[in-house]
């Protein structure tokens, strides 16, 4: 799951969330600033974060919510990952 809250202080972030573990990722460096997740959801959540860098950017700069398509992939024995 991936969640952008308005308000929040800099610099700009988003959560990612994948059952017990949580990050937040830095929108400008795409590199996790707190907390962790597992090697293959990080590798997803990051090439994600990639394609819609500009507007993630934009969300936060705005503080506008705009849909974004979901994180989907698949991770070893068969559980998925979406947003």
């Amino acid at each position: 799951m991936i969640k952008v809250f308005f308000g929040d202080h800099p610099p700009p972030y988003f959560h990612a969330i994948y059952g017990e573990y949580n990050a937040l990722v830095s929108i400008e460096s795409l590199e996790i600033i707190e907390g962790d997740l597992l090697g293959r959801a990080q590798k997803m959540v990051i090439d994600w974060a990639e394609m819609y860098q500009q507007d993630l950017l934009r969300m936060w700069n705005d503080q506008e919510f705009q849909k974004l398509p979901p994180l989907r992939g698949r991770l070893k024995r068969g559980r998925s990952v979406a947003n």
